[in-house]
């Protein structure tokens, strides 16, 4: 028979392990990162913050000039907004109080942003004729290596497990950089589509998506041996992509207004979403019920419901809105079995 103190031993590790796994997500989790860059020569300064629970606008923060990529952290503390001046720079966003920390000088152009899983580091992509990414150390908010990648390096995502970052190189001979993330060094070129942007990789961290505008293909890439195993016809210059927490879909935004869905089984469009005027960006909740995209021309963002791919809201924010990234926390900060990472 066990004793009482044993029972209330057992009990309270079994609270404790429950807590771990269910923690709350902070309220940061629960915002999406809206860059407007507006249109030249009248480039905006500003990022709209949208509450993904009511879907209204909590705050408007100023930032750099034409700001165009944007991650939030893995842990929700920190976003990274990536503005594209020709002296470009980076705006370091605590959420804690939706303020500008810090700015970082970058490289000319910057565009595509992402951040290591672990925190530790950020990777932007400058898109002027250096063809480089800056590699942020976010512990100083200094530029701790520069890499030389393709011509007019643009999207940027991060493996899930931070051993590699995969970079489009925008030309007409597309290709998509792999860098190590231990020696920051390139390690592998792969020749995809006509002028590469967007790109996500899939949560288990096995295949790669590159949104090729001009071919109005996407290439998926296996990261197994750096080869393209599919190409996927979709609208018309898609630019933005991004694949559902559990890797299930992909989607990618078109410019002739439109979404298209791809089942990641059998590297298929299923369903094609009609959205506002000129989508770019598209970033999922942490939940995976709902994915926002960023509608440049008619300065607005379109919510869609994951369950029934029916647009339920439409937000107006600032003037052409790019949010080209992760714009919300990522989806497996919050897996079940995971911890939660937030410093708040």
């Amino acid at each position: 028979m066990k004793s009482r103190g044993n029972t209330r031993s057992i009990a309270a590790v079994t609270v404790l392990a429950m807590a771990w796994v269910f923690t709350p997500v902070p309220a940061d989790a629960q915002n999406a990162y809206i860059t407007n860059q507006g249109i030249a020569p009248n480039f905006s300064d500003n990022v709209t913050v949208i509450d993904t629970v009511t879907n209204k606008v909590v705050k408007t923060i100023s930032v750099g000039l034409a700001p165009s990529g944007v991650a939030v952290a893995p842990d929700g503390s920190r976003v990274y907004v990536a503005n594209e001046a020709v002296k470009g720079t980076v705006s370091v966003i605590d959420t804690a109080t939706n303020a500008v920390s810090a700015t970082v000088a970058v490289g000319n152009n910057p565009v595509g942003i992402a951040v290591k899983p672990d925190g530790r580091k950020v990777y932007v992509a400058n898109k002027g004729r250096q063809g480089t990414l800056s590699v942020i150390d976010t512990a100083t908010d200094t530029v701790s290596s520069t890499i030389d990648v393709g011509l007019s390096p643009i999207g940027v995502a991060v493996k899930p497990d931070g051993s590699k970052v995969y970079v489009t190189n925008d030309a007409a001979n597309g290709t998509v950089s792999v860098i190590d993330t231990a020696t920051d060094a390139v390690t592998g070129t792969v020749e995809v589509g006509s002028h590469p942007v967007g790109v996500a990789v899939k949560p288990d961290g096995s295949k790669v998506y590159a949104a090729n505008r001009d071919s109005r293909t996407v290439s998926v890439i296996a990261t197994a041996n750096n080869t393209v195993v599919a190409t996927i016809d979709v609208g018309l210059a898609p630019f933005g992509v991004a694949v559902t927490p559990d890797g299930s879909k992909v989607y990618v935004t078109n410019l002739n207004n439109t979404v298209s869905v791809i089942a990641t089984a059998n590297n298929a469009v299923s369903s094609t979403i009609s959205v506002g005027n000129g989508p770019v960006g598209v970033a999922f909740t942490p939940d995976g019920s709902k994915a926002y995209v960023a509608n440049q021309f008619d300065h607005t963002v379109s919510v869609i419901a994951t369950a029934s791919n029916a647009v339920v809201a439409t937000v107006d924010v600032g003037t052409s809105p790019i949010a080209f990234g992760i714009f919300i926390r990522p989806g497996f900060a919050t897996t079940a079995g995971s911890p939660n990472l937030s410093r708040h």
